[in-house]
């Protein structure tokens, strides 16, 4: 007969193993499985979701795996499909403090969390039916960290191991970031935290520019100019918002006949298909926005610009 007070002790070990928040989100592939175990844990675990919906696999567990890491071990946990589930997975680890793992049985996801306190599941698609996928989600909410597991025989674990799996709680999460020595200004500043260490990718069209796509459709990127560097007039196929993050710029709106000297703060709205010129005062960085696919139409050549503007800063000058 089993003991009730075990199993007392059992249902309390797992309901305090489970969090209080999923964040969600898939690949087209991963779609259909994560709309069942979104709906399963909203209607029949009535625990809380944010489903980020469904794009490129790289992006969306990218989104998922930042905010649990910046939950900060919160009671917030993640959940990404894909087809394989290994896509998802990867790119949701990018962040320091995010767990994700692939689980493909409910041993999988026993000890993922026994073992490596997963607090991102990563699902498969192709593999695993939406029934299979319930009972792995079950066993990777109830599961405690430390628990008994497949891997360590369903027994609990030796003192030894117990002792090492408590330092790698403590220190996993540190691996990926700053130095505790390093001031992070950017803390504060949502927009500033995307750029952070990253290394942004040359614009070969542009001398002096640099880009980083963070985030696609709507698409958003930080960018950087040198002092001194200037944007021919061009025109795109879509409006874009940006915010200037630091340095000194001049937007010349031809198509308008408006000048806009921008420095740190200020936010420009240019509509799609208006002819813009620019220019760079200092190392000047930016947060833009748009909607769709980059693109970018050249109205005039880069000597032709900086005649230009040399021919303005003579005129304003003699003035």
């Amino acid at each position: 007969m089993a003991d009730p007070s075990a199993a007392a002790a059992a249902a309390a070990a797992a309901a305090a193993a489970r969090p209080t928040k999923i964040v969600a989100a898939a690949d087209p592939f991963g779609a259909p499985l994560k709309d069942a175990l979104v709906s399963h844990l909203r209607d029949t675990l009535h625990i809380e979701v944010e489903d980020l919906g469904t794009g490129p696999y790289y992006s969306v567990a990218a989104d998922v795996g930042r905010r649990v890491s910046s939950g900060g071990g919160s009671g917030t946990r993640g959940l990404v499909a894909c087809g394989t589930g290994s896509g998802v997975s990867i790119f949701a680890n990018k962040f320091p403090g995010a767990f994700a793992a692939t689980c493909l049985s409910v041993a999988d996801a026993v000890n993922a969390r026994s073992i490596n306190n997963s607090n991102i599941l990563a699902v498969s698609a192709l593999s695993t039916p939406p029934g299979s996928a319930v009972e792995i989600l079950h066993a990777w909410l109830d599961t405690p960290f430390k628990s008994p597991c497949p891997a360590s025989g369903d027994q609990p674990w030796s003192d030894d191991l117990q002792e090492f799996l408590d330092r790698a709680l403590v220190e996993t999460p540190k691996i990926g970031a700053p130095p505790a020595s390093e001031p992070d200004d950017s803390a504060s500043c949502a927009i500033c935290c995307l750029a952070k260490r990253r290394e942004l990718n040359p614009i070969d069209m542009i001398p002096g520019g640099s880009m980083k796509i963070i985030r696609e459709t709507p698409t958003s990127a930080v960018v950087r100019f040198k002092a001194g560097s200037v944007e021919p007039a061009h025109h795109h196929t879509f409006g874009h918002d940006l915010v200037v993050l630091e340095g000194r710029k001049t937007v010349w709106n031809l198509s308008k006949k408006e000048r806009y000297d921008l420095v740190v703060g200020d936010y420009l709205f240019t509509p799609r298909g208006d002819v813009h010129r620019v220019q760079y005062h200092e190392d000047t960085e930016f947060f833009i926005k748009w909607d769709g696919h980059w693109d970018m139409f050249f109205d005039e050549d880069l000597e032709t610009a900086k005649k230009a503007i040399e021919e303005e800063e003579s005129s304003s000058s003699s003035a």
